[in-house]
């Protein structure tokens, strides 16, 4: 059966009346006899009217809408695209560092070039953690002398000096500087935190809330000092797990209503009156299930939102949760980017396997979760470590999962993983700037979101679940129509020309 998919005339309505910019324009005055719908009443004095209509802004098209439930000649504002891309990357973690100094040189730079050269897939986004994590080989923060409120004894370690920094400094070397590099703290020096560990269950000390605030910057700085310039900071590493009790590694716990105070009151002023006062602010870095009630409670108060520039989300539950809470907390904070922060596979404590090389199915995961959250406002889309070994690690708390690229040290090698094509087709042909149109299609074994690219191309990628061909037709009123035959269990790219163009990947 032949699916097709409309593209990019899709128009999504605004909930406002389009601002009206002649004086001449009256609207119906309706008056309701017996029947099913209203009239429009006229005097002497007064008559609605159709004077020309406003010429629409950029990017946009006035519908003109007369309905049975009243409307008549009734104007709204209209927009072909949705949330530009901010763009697609991995993690730079300890684990990834040690990984990749297991290699020669020249594979090494092969490693990072596959991801942010200019044959690569496009990566223009890195995560990075602000000291240790579970994919450390310790927990250690920058400050663990306790009572150094004044961060006299705050510095990097060998973990960034040699297994995160030389590769960032080679990403961004690739990009000519075009990365987002952004930090995620798992926790605070355990000094600071109500259980004093750096794993179980623990909060922020209230008197402390400033030395942690000042933390970041003294962070910021020595980055930007290295050479990497931090783009970006989310204001904690999933904050329920520092709550729940027992927790096994990096932790520190938060609700949404300490998180939005500590935001209003320290990290936000203090990144203002810094030297990195344009840092984006991300709040929750948690499973999407938390909104839109996190960034609801958070956002609530107009000082602390005005510190907050965007929303960063996990994946971990979504297989559980719908994708529409992400267009639900979109349509409460329009103004506030959504972004996918962290992924992996092989998670999920009932599967014993962490690493299975060569997955499609694995990589078919990640493209269907990539399409549902680009088609419900998310800006992009980032993976967890960029390279683990062939356990899945290493994890000081043995916590292994799976990679878009695996390092097999014994053979001087590294294997790319379906998973890592998988981002490819989306990371290669949608770059930051491109603009998602509404034109997705989620019913049957057929996922697809489209986007229109900085240089005025039209990309639609296509996932095929099923185990057998799919026909499918593209359909653009603009320039025709083009049918597909999707191998089974296939991701497809289709990629062209939608108005004038140079050239492009």
């Amino acid at each position: 059966m032949l699916q097709t998919i409309p593209l990019p005339v899709l128009l999504t309505l605004s909930a406002t009346t389009l601002a009206v910019t002649s004086a001449e324009y009256r609207p119906c005055e309706p008056l309701k006899f017996n029947h099913d719908s209203v009239v429009c009443a006229c005097n002497a004095t007064y008559c609605d009217n159709l004077p020309p209509l406003p010429a629409p802004a950029a990017g946009t098209a006035v519908v003109v809408t007369s309905s049975r439930a009243g409307a008549r000649f009734q104007r709204v504002s209209a927009a072909a695209a949705r949330q530009q891309v901010l763009g697609f990357g991995g993690a730079f973690t300890d684990a990834a560092g040690v990984n990749l100094a297991q290699l020669p040189a020249a594979a090494r730079a092969r490693l990072i070039g596959s991801y942010y050269g200019a044959d690569g897939i496009g990566y223009s986004v890195a995560r990075v953690p602000m000291a240790g994590c579970d994919f450390s080989t310790r927990p250690y923060t920058y400050d663990d002398v306790p009572g150094d409120t004044a961060l006299a004894n705050f510095s990097l370690t060998r973990e960034d000096t040699e297994y995160k920094l030389p590769y960032l400094q080679l990403a961004l070397n690739l990009t000519a500087g075009k990365v987002r590099v952004f930090a995620s703290p798992w926790s605070a020096p355990a000094w600071m935190k109500s259980n004093n560990a750096l794993n179980g269950r623990g909060h922020l000390l209230p008197e402390y809330y400033q030395t942690w605030a000042d933390y970041f910057v003294r962070f910021l700085e020595e980055y930007e000092a290295a050479g990497v310039p931090i783009w970006g900071v989310t204001t904690q590493n999933e904050p329920v797990d520092g709550l729940v009790p027992g927790f096994s590694f990096n932790c520190m716990g938060w609700t949404a209503e300490t998180q939005g105070s500590w935001v209003r009151d320290n990290l936000g002023p203090t990144l203002r009156a810094s030297a990195f006062n344009a840092t984006k602010v991300m709040i929750l870095d948690d499973q999407r299930e938390m909104l839109p009630a996190w960034a609801d409670v958070v956002l609530a108060d107009e000082e602390t939102a005005s510190y907050v520039d965007g929303i960063a989300i996990h994946w971990y539950g979504d297989p559980f949760f719908p994708a529409s809470a992400l267009t639900a907390t979109h349509d409460r904070h329009p103004n506030k980017f959504l972004l996918n922060t962290e992924a992996c596979e092989g998670s999920y404590p009932w599967e014993p396997q962490k690493v299975e090389l060569g997955s499609w199915r694995r990589a078919q995961t990640y493209a269907a979760d990539i399409i549902r959250d680009l088609n419900h406002w998310v800006t992009g889309w980032v993976d967890w470590n960029i390279a683990l070994d062939m356990n899945g690690g290493p994890n000081w708390v043995s916590n292994f999962v799976d990679s878009p690229v695996i390092v097999d040290a014994e053979q001087q090698r590294f294997y790319k993983q379906p998973m890592f094509y998988a981002m490819g087709h989306f990371a290669a042909f949608l770059p930051p700037g491109s603009t998602v149109v509404d034109a997705a299609s989620e019913e049957g074994h057929v996922l697809a979101m489209a986007a229109l690219t900085p240089d005025g191309h039209m990309v639609a990628t296509l996932l095929n679940q099923a185990d057998q061909e799919a026909e499918i037709s593209l359909t653009d009123p603009v320039k025709g129509h083009l049918d597909l035959t999707l191998p089974a269990a296939s991701l497809t790219t289709v990629k062209w020309q939608h108005e004038q163009s140079g050239a492009g990947r």
